[in-house]
Parts: structure tokens; C-alpha cells; sequence
């Protein structure tokens, strides 16, 4: 009798109270996927007090260090990487991720929220540079992409540039989530092996994609941990997250209705 055994991933990632992205948005991927989602927190995330934006509220360091100490032991197939909200956080998660390079790792970089325009933790673009060595891939957002590589991103020469320069910091595998800066029509990605770009194009839907981001990382990680390459990883979660667009509601995107 063969015995299945359901892969298990881990979201080293922060609360969002409307649970639109963050946590609640990477084990909602996870259990679309029939993965056994695990999560370590590193914030709580609430609505502003002014009523614009978020509030970020980190989890205090020696209690984020118990949660990994906790899940030292686990066999993980994948390991996805969401907000790391200060240098303390980043650090352990760093640590952490050092002794587990048997483990494929995806880092989502959020240094910019879209829905805040003044919520940038650009202190945070140093820390994570010095992840790129470790990961196995990196999904930053344009201005993300600007903020790594110090380069600003206009046109779609400046995308591959900017994945260049981090392909040369360390990374193996980038995707830059254009969305729609490029084109109003298209939502744009970019993918870079460190040898072959690859364009991903989906048409904009006039939508609630918030949460899109966190999606689209936790779905690569979710097809990585079935043993799939980074690159049909990649492709499968472009469309993934299409679909969960497509099926959003008012807080963001939906993945129980979507089909590969």
C-alpha cells in the first residue's frame, strides 16, 4: 500500500486584519493547492487609525525566534517569505532560512504596499538584499524592483535590467510584477532564470486585486513544493492568479473558485 504524503509549506509572512493579503491569503493559496499550510507571524496589520492605508504592528522578536525554534523540525517542501517588518524579524528569518538551503525558498519582498502610498520600509531594501544568495526566487513589484536595484523602471529594457543587476546581487530565479505601470491594458510580468527572459501578459480586469501579489508568490511556491521547475511554477501562477482576480470581491482576490 503506498502511502501519500501531503507536501508542507511554511509562511514566514504578517496578519492583514481584512485578510486580503498576507497570511490569511498564503494559506488560502495553500489549501487551494491541498497543501499542509504552516505559518510563522511576523505582524499584525490593521486599517489606519486616519482611515488611509495600513497600520504595521511587528510581533516582538523573541516571540517570532519560539515560532521558528517551533518549526526547526518540520520537513518542509517549500518556504515562502511575505512582510518582514523590521531588522530584528529579518534577521532571525535570514538565520533561519540559512540552515534550511535544502528547502526551496520564495521571497516576496514587501517593502512598498499599494494601498499605501506613504508606506514604504525602505530600510528594509539593504536587509533583504543580503537574502538574494539564499532564495531560490524573488518577486518584487516594480517599484519593489527600483528600490533593490537602484534603478528606476519605465519601460519594459528597464525590467530586464533591474533583474539583471539582481541576478548579478545573488538572485537565481526573479519575477518583477510589472501589473499595469507599462501598459493600462496588460498586467506585465517579467521572469529571468539569470539567462532567458520570459514576458507574462494577461489582460487588466477592472477588479479588487488586492492581495494579488501575496498570491501570485504563494502560488509559485505552492507548485515548487510539488516538485514543479520555477519557470512552469511561475507560468501556472500567472494564470492562477488571473483567475482569483477575475473571482475577487470586495476584499481582494478569491481562490476557491479558481481552476488551472
Amino acid at each position: 500500500m503506498t502511502t501519500i504524503t501531503t507536501p508542507k509549506i511554511l509562511a514566514i509572512s504578517g496578519s492583514d486584519v481584512l485578510s486580503g493579503g498576507g497570511f490569511q491569503a498564503d494559506l488560502a493559496t495553500y489549501a487551494h493547492y491541498g497543501l499542509h499550510g504552516f505559518v510563522a507571524v511576523t505582524s499584525i496589520v490593521t486599517t489606519a487609525e486616519t482611515g488611509h492605508g495600513f497600520d504595521i504592528f511587528p510581533i516582538a522578536p523573541e516571540l517570532f525566534k519560539r515560532q521558528l525554534e517551533s518549526l526547526e523540525q518540520v520537513p518542509f517542501d517549500a518556504i515562502k517569505i511575505g512582510l518582514l517588518p523590521s531588522e530584528a524579524i529579518a534577521d532571525l528569518t535570514l538565520q533561519f532560512i540559512q540552515r534550511h538551503q535544502d528547502i526551496p525558498i520564495i521571497l516576496d519582498p514587501v517593502l512598498v504596499f499599494k494601498e499605501n502610498k506613504d508606506g514604504e520600509i525602505s530600510k528594509m531594501a539593504d536587509k533583504l538584499l543580503a537574502f538574494l544568495p539564499y532564495v531560490t526566487v524573488i518577486t518584487p513589484n516594480l517599484r519593489e524592483a527600483e528600490m533593490l536595484s537602484g534603478l528606476t523602471i519605465i519601460t519594459l529594457s528597464d525590467m530586464k535590467a533591474a533583474a539583471e543587476v539582481l541576478s548579478n546581487q545573488g538572485s537565481r530565479h526573479t519575477v518583477i510584477k510589472g501589473g499595469n505601470r507599462l501598459d493600462k491594458h496588460f498586467a506585465r510580468d517579467l521572469y529571468y532564470d539569470g539567462q532567458v527572459f520570459q514576458e507574462l501578459l494577461k489582460p487588466v480586469l477592472a477588479r479588487n486585486n488586492t492581495g494579488a501579489g501575496c498570491t501570485f508568490a504563494s502560488s509559485i511556491a505552492s507548485n515548487i513544493a510539488y516538485k514543479q521547475t520555477v519557470g512552469t511554477a511561475v507560468e501556472k501562477s500567472k494564470a492562477f492568479v488571473y483567475q482569483a482576480i477575475l473571482n475577487s470581491d470586495e476584499y481582494g482576490v478569491y481562490q476557491h473558485e479558481v481552476h488551472d
